[in-house]
């Protein structure tokens, strides 16, 4: 039985208190539960070391909660309209940032990517924005398309990825491009893909993989994975090289113990190792070493809570595209958070990507919060019965 039909049943025959009740007892409210929890956390293992970009973050997080409270507001049916629009302002300006003639003011390199415009107050990553509309669009086409069952029913929805992805490398912000891919992943099984064409997808970039690292990947990037295997094997070689940032990431996450340490003993270590990023990409390593293993422990359970909200709103969506947006927002936040996590404790090649809510950025952290204030939108409306699941059957 189709979950927008239960759910129609469910609000049938009930008085106006008792469907704003089932309105309201949506799991997205987990979402936002756990969300304000790393926030939190975030503000205050950025303030271990960084105070005044601390006081920043919460400015950040309030600009944050407004810009959810707008995208709970705004409805699917404007969502699918606005989309395309959403996605040529994101292509536009990741267009932008790569004109040589924009001046530094503008686009100030930072470690030799264009990726940030300079808004005054605070800088502007474009890439963020085109991960929502990413999903938005993809979640689009496959509702009015249906489950892609050809290869030919999936040539629009790459050629979308493949353009962000090729302007995002070429910034080069290769760790945020790397998202991209679990995240179309995510929504093209939900909407319904032969599994088979998954697999061969799989196999397919097993293969290229090993070619990408030749002719894709530029020498700073093929050192960070010879670091990491490096580092697998034992080899100290790299640790006060390019491996300096992981080795030292790893021991701040050590030296949290069980139960952490007081802000001042946690400053002393961050800053005797001399961790880079210790307030945005290695952010992770700053919440072990401060809080410990209990502290590690709870941002994973927040993430865990949160992915348990963001895939049971797709369970109880009551068509197609709420379906796969709550699907693609899940898919691309927790990607994000395994890889960040991955690279600060030593399991995958440091690629600068940020932790979700957690890391120091207005950006990261407004993007964050509007796919979660889109989730709470999907929850909090009735169903109405009439609409269909195209994937469902």
């Amino acid at each position: 039985m189709r979950s927008g039909y239960t759910a129609s049943r469910l609000y049938s025959g009930t008085d106006a208190t008792m469907r704003l009740g089932l309105r309201l007892a949506t799991p997205a409210w987990l979402c936002v539960a756990a969300a304000l929890l790393l926030s939190l956390m975030g503000i205050v293992a950025i303030g271990t070391t960084r105070p005044e970009l601390a006081a920043r973050q919460g400015i950040f997080l309030m600009v944050g909660l407004a810009a959810a409270f707008i995208a709970c507001v705004v409805p699917p049916r404007a969502q699918r309209v606005l989309c395309w629009s959403v996605l040529a302002v994101a292509l536009a300006l990741l267009v932008f940032v790569l004109l040589p003639f924009v001046p530094r003011s503008l686009v100030t390199p930072r470690n030799g990517a264009r990726a940030w415009i300079n808004m005054g107050a605070a800088d502007f990553q474009p890439s963020e924005l085109a991960k929502i509309a990413f999903i938005l669009c993809l979640s689009q086409w496959y509702s009015l398309q249906g489950s892609p069952r050809t290869i030919a029913a999936l040539v629009v929805p790459s050629c979308i990825a493949a353009v962000l992805v090729g302007l995002i490398v070429k910034e080069p912000d290769l760790g945020s491009a790397l998202l991209f891919a679990p995240t179309f992943l995510g929504i093209t099984i939900v909407a319904g893909v032969r599994m088979r064409a998954v697999w061969l997808a799989i196999v397919a970039a097993a293969i290229v993989a090993p070619l990408g690292y030749f002719l894709v990947l530029k020498p700073y990037q093929q050192a960070r994975i010879d670091a990491i295997v490096a580092q697998v094997q034992g080899d100290d070689r790299f640790e006060s090289g390019i491996g300096f940032q992981g080795w030292r990431a790893m021991r701040l996450v050590g030296a949290g113990g069980v139960f952490g340490n007081d802000r001042e003993r946690a400053k002393a270590l961050i800053e005797f190792n001399r961790l880079p990023e210790e307030h945005n990409d290695m952010v992770f390593a700053v919440v072990a070493c401060r809080f410990g293993l209990v502290g590690a422990g709870t941002a994973l359970l927040a993430y865990g809570a949160f992915a348990f909200g963001a895939f049971s709103m797709a369970m109880l969506a009551r068509d197609g595209f709420t379906k796969l947006v709550a699907v693609g927002i899940g898919s691309l936040l927790m990607a994000q958070m395994t890889v960040n996590i991955g690279m600060t404790i030593g399991l995958l090649p440091i690629t600068g990507v940020t932790l979700p809510f957690v890391s120091y950025g207005g950006s990261s952290l407004l993007s964050c919060w509007v796919l979660t204030g889109l989730l709470v939108g999907i929850g909090i409306r009735p169903p109405t019965g009439g609409e269909k699941d195209p994937f469902d059957g």
